[in-house]
């Protein structure tokens, strides 16, 4: 039995990330945001905070999602970043 469990949680997980790559084809349609302008900030990003810190690339996610505003009715596009920090960086720079 133990064996049929594991293809119906392969199909489980297939499910679920094919959902969530719905939701966000319909949040980039919505926000005007194309995959492409997604990718060049989301490189930016990932250039920047690799600077002050040793990320875990492979763990991270940045999507954009909707959020309520306090001041508008309707939700507002809302970019989010979950970046896992390994090891902040010891810079030796100082502020001028």
């Amino acid at each position: 039995m133990e064996f049929l469990k594991f293809f119906s949680r392969k199909q489980e997980n297939s499910k679920e990330v094919a959902k969530e790559r719905l939701k966000l084809v319909l949040v980039h349609d919505r926000s005007d945001l194309s995959p492409k302008l997604l990718d060049m900030m989301k490189g930016d990003i990932i250039r920047v905070i690799s600077e002050y810190a040793d990320i875990d690339k492979e763990n991270m996610a940045i999507k954009v999602t909707k959020m309520k505003s306090e001041k508008d009715i309707a939700p507002v596009s809302a970019l989010v970043a979950n970046i896992p920090i390994i090891k902040i960086k010891d810079n030796k720079k100082s502020a001028i």
